[in-house]
Order: C-alpha cells, then sequence, then structure tokens
C-alpha cells in the first residue's frame, strides 16, 4: 500500500499518511463495550504482530525484551515518534480506543520503517481500552514510563468516572509501573490538571519528583510539544498543567 502513488490517504511529498483521512471524534466513551482483541494475559500478547523486525513470528526462543513504556491514548502518535529515537533500544507502545485513528498511527509507523531503515522498529500502537485491559498487557512492575497527554476533561461531574486517572485506576497503573518508574500527565485543562494531580499526591505509591528531576527529564520537555494537542495549545498560547510522580514503595 505505501509504494502505490495512486493511494490518496497518503502523501506523495512525505510518504506519509494523510491525517484528514483518518480524522475521528475527539471523545470516545471508555465505559461502552468495543470490539477487539484482547490478550488473555500479558504472556500472549503477540510481539511480532507488534515489532516484526525484533520478534520473527517463528516464536525463537532468544529474545527476553519486554514493553517498557506505553502512552496511554496514544492520539496521532506525535510523541511515540519522537520517544522512538531517542530511545532506540526500549520498545514501546501506543494504547488508543479510536479505531481511525490508531489505523493512522500503523500507517505512520509503517510508513516511518521503510523511509527509515533501521529505525521505528522498537515502536507499535494497539487498539485498546486502557482503562480495561492494562493487567492483560503488562505483567506487574513491567513498565519504566507511563505517558497520559492531553486526556480527555469528562467535564460534567456526572462522567469523571470515565476520567483516565482517578483513584482506583492508578492502583492498576501503580501495579504495571516498577518502581522508580515514572507517571507523565498534562492537560490544557486547568481543573483536570488540579484533578490529576490530587489524585496521584493523594495516592500511597506516587511521589513528586523534584523541580530539579523534572529539569534533568530530557522526556518532560516533550510532553507540551511532541503531540498534536500540545502543538495546538502552544499554537494558541495556552497553559498546560502537568504532574509527573515516581512509582514507590509505600510506607507503612
Amino acid at each position: 500500500m505505501l509504494k502505490n502513488e495512486a493511494n490518496p490517504n497518503i502523501s506523495k511529498t512525505t510518504r506519509l499518511p494523510r491525517k484528514r483521512f483518518y480524522r475521528a471524534r475527539a471523545h470516545s466513551n471508555p465505559l461502552s463495550d468495543s470490539h477487539f482483541p484482547v490478550p488473555i494475559s500479558p504472556s500472549h500478547v503477540d510481539y511480532s504482530l507488534c515489532y516484526p523486525q525484533l520478534f520473527p513470528p517463528s516464536k525463537q526462543v532468544g529474545n527476553s525484551k519486554k514493553i517498557q513504556f506505553a502512552d496511554i491514548g496514544c492520539g496521532f502518535g506525535g510523541l511515540l515518534i519522537s520517544l522512538s529515537t531517542l530511545f532506540p533500544e526500549t520498545l514501546m507502545i501506543g494504547m488508543e480506543l479510536r479505531d481511525k485513528v490508531t489505523e493512522y498511527v500503523k500507517e505512520r509507523i509503517l510508513a516511518l520503517r521503510v523511509a527509515n531503515p533501521g529505525q521505528y522498529n522498537n515502536v507499535s500502537v494497539v487498539r485498546t481500552n486502557s482503562m480495561k485491559y492494562i493487567p492483560n498487557y503488562f505483567e506487574k512492575g513491567q513498565l519504566s514510563k507511563m505517558f497520559f497527554l492531553f486526556p480527555d476533561p469528562h467535564f460534567k461531574e456526572k462522567n469523571h468516572r470515565r476520567r483516565v486517572i482517578s483513584p482506583h485506576l492508578l492502583d492498576e497503573y501503580a501495579y504495571a509501573l516498577g518502581v522508580g518508574g515514572i507517571m507523565y500527565t498534562i492537560t490544557d485543562v486547568e481543573e483536570l490538571g488540579e484533578w490529576m494531580k490530587a489524585c496521584l499526591e493523594g495516592h500511597p505509591m506516587f511521589e513528586a519528583l523534584t523541580d530539579e528531576e523534572l529539569e534533568a527529564d530530557l522526556v518532560v520537555k516533550l510532553l507540551s510539544t511532541a503531540t498534536e494537542e500540545g502543538q495546538k495549545v502552544a499554537r494558541n498560547g495556552g497553559q498546560t498543567f502537568r504532574a509527573v510522580y515516581r512509582r514507590i514503595v509505600p510506607t507503612i
């Protein structure tokens, strides 16, 4: 498909998929039933589908690498693309509920792999509901970074239970994150920013990074620049509200 000059979905100049053909509704109800395959456990995740250059389908023994970064609600994949070259030895995955958006990210990664041989083999995307299926994809302590960039605010109070950051969901994220792992959140909605920070601050298994640690973390600088939403906020001169927390062992 990528080599088909007549394919209108592909830009003739960049050879990347054209985003306008993959537009979807900005909001999606994560509590509704969706129909897509879900692995019954992390050991059933087929890495050969996500990273075919690194995991041949023959299931040969010898590659023990596992996903370490998860971008929850990855949108059009801007952060993943930036992280892929910044951490070329790290497996990372985007998790997106909207089918058209997921398809765009898949096509974008495939196009980048073709245009840049040897690169972007460590990044992939899967259509799934992260609020329901995190334990199906990741073992205890498997992840070292989780990202929640510009999530749906779900403004109405009756819909706050749909928010991707909440006290009970933080239990699941803490399970998937290894001790010392980092959770990154950012939003342009002040009330949501306060909500996410309050949830993290009140959870016994997370502590805030210091200003010095934030300044030294290369990833922090990408939070407001790598995604389409972040770039839109910057163009409009908007504010962002960030909360970055480390997974810790709770004190008794």
